[in-house]
């Protein structure tokens, strides 16, 4: 057992994701050295609606960093720093006396802000805060959860106007609790999380009072904006005296442990949902193409990197509802040989817009669909059309990257948890005709936050000290024909027109 007061040989990164919390230590090699995961409820008190409870996601962290810290024999002083990574849209609304959340959280994926949207954009359309924001409305981005949170929480406006409320995104909301809670805790969020709320002006990096005013949120409730990579605070509790000095949106945490650092470096990220960023450099770069302008990361006093995302909302997740729902697999890795027992999807397309369709789309009126069913579908064919359905999803997204940044794919950096599924990545290699590269260290939403609160106390130099940590574990080479791909993408395109107009 290591004793306090040792050389801090290692960073530790809370990992909060949507399904479930992780506390994973990395080492100077970039290399995890003790892991702890919990899962906590995912809850559906009506359709379209998804709420988590903040409380018990807090509950999960304490456990999962008193887990990692025994795993890997280590006290707090055996750590140089502490980051964050986060589910980015999830919104929490809480006292700031008692610590307790004023009502459960709304996840990114919950729709029922769609009515908020819709008046929203009746006065300059779904692009209305797009110059300011990046961002189209839809019922993804925080700000219309903060709002319907206000709105229907009793008394919620008038305890927030006399400074008893408190709101943020998860980053916020664990940092607060990390740092004291309500005796003391910092009120702080990163401008990667601060930039998916609709409210923080892209460029001044600032809550923008225009925005503030039209979605009816004040000022006064929400955490002071800073830098993805400083010291926000010190932790108190199990981790005493740790410096708290990294946040990050898990997307962008991602394209940091990718070492996605220059202009046109790209990362996928296959998890409940899928996203891939691509770094555009330090100017936003607007999308025509349906996709998402966002922050990369703002390391310190440096400029911030910008980036291109295109959100999709349903991957993983659609591996669980055939789990789950369907009850066709009993474990998650069993859909790889389920669909690897057949050649091909049967001519079966599954379109997950279980909350409508993120990138490119936009649409809040889609809902899920299984085209193309025969006699000859079985349940190994839709299996397999459950994992392209990814695959499809990422194509194109990568086709409107390549028509807004003018920069064609030679090749896509993946990470999270699909990465393992063989099948899936040969096919995803195979429908983009580019090469689909996995990195050695997997873990890289953690690793990013890591290295952004490594960074910012000096356990890492600067960003060739990250560049160093990376390495390839496995690649996979495109082996499908030319007419074969655009024949399968087709049916594609056309078992998404179907999904269209039914909400």
């Amino acid at each position: 057992m290591a004793e306090a007061g040792a050389t801090q040989r290692h960073v530790a990164a809370i990992d909060q994701g949507t399904t479930s919390t992780r506390c994973i230590v990395f080492d100077r090699s970039g290399n995890p050295v003790a892991v702890a995961q919990e899962e906590h409820a995912q809850l559906f008190p009506q359709p379209g609606w998804v709420e988590h409870d903040a409380a018990e996601i807090w509950m999960r962290t304490q456990q999962v960093v008193a887990q990692a810290l025994d795993r890997g024999g280590l006290v707090p002083g055996d750590l140089a720093a502490i980051g964050v990574t986060n589910q980015r849209e999830t919104t929490v609304l809480w006292d700031r006396k008692t610590g307790q959340p004023v009502a459960p959280a709304i996840v990114w994926q919950d729709v029922r802000t769609a009515g908020i949207c819709d008046e929203l954009a009746q006065d300059g359309g779904q692009d209305r805060f797009r110059d300011r924001t990046g961002l189209p409305l839809a019922t993804y981005f925080s700000g219309p959860k903060l709002r319907w949170l206000l709105d229907h929480v009793p008394d919620a406006r008038n305890r927030a106007a006399q400074g008893d409320l408190r709101a943020g995104t998860i980053d916020a909301w664990l940092i607060w609790n990390l740092t004291g809670g309500p005796s003391g805790g910092v009120h702080v969020t990163d401008v990667t999380n601060a930039g998916r709320t609709m409210l923080m002006n892209l460029y001044t990096l600032e809550w923008d009072p225009v925005l503030l005013d039209a979605i009816g949120v004040p000022a006064t409730i929400l955490p002071t904006i800073r830098s993805s990579s400083e010291v926000y605070g010190i932790a108190r509790g199990m981790l005493d005296g740790v410096p708290v000095a990294g946040a990050l949106g898990d997307q962008h945490a991602a394209l940091m442990g990718q070492a996605c650092f220059a202009p046109g470096e790209a990362k996928n990220t296959y998890g409940t949902g899928c996203f891939l960023l691509m770094n555009t450099g330090t100017a936003p770069v607007a999308s025509t193409h349906g996709l998402l302008t966002t922050l990369g990361y703002k390391l310190g006093n440096a400029p911030a990197t910008y980036a291109l995302e295109g959100s999709i909302a349903i991957a993983g997740a659609l591996v669980q509802w055939l789990r789950d729902n369907l009850g066709l697999i009993e474990r998650a890795p069993d859909i790889e040989p389920l669909a690897q027992s057949v050649p091909d999807n049967g001519g079966a397309y599954v379109v997950p817009a279980f909350s409508g369709l993120f990138a490119p789309y936009w649409r809040s009126d889609a809902r899920g669909v299984i085209a193309g069913l025969t006699r000859y579908v079985t349940k190994a064919h839709l299996a397999r059309a459950t994992l392209e359905a990814t695959a499809y999803q990422v194509r194109e997204v990568i086709d409107a990257m390549a028509a807004d940044s003018g920069v064609p794919l030679a090749s896509l950096r993946v990470d999270g948890g699909m990465v393992v599924n063989e099948l899936l990545m040969q096919f995803q290699a195979d429908i983009l005709g580019v090469p689909v590269i996995r990195p050695r260290v997997t873990e890289t939403t953690a690793l990013g936050a890591a290295y952004a609160a490594g960074l910012a106390v000096g356990y890492w130099r600067d960003l060739d000290d990250l560049r160093a940590n990376w390495g390839q574990d496995r690649a996979w080479s495109p082996s499908m024909g030319d007419d074969t791909r655009a024949t399968l993408f087709a049916g594609w395109k056309k078992a998404v027109a179907r999904s269209f107009d039914w909400a």
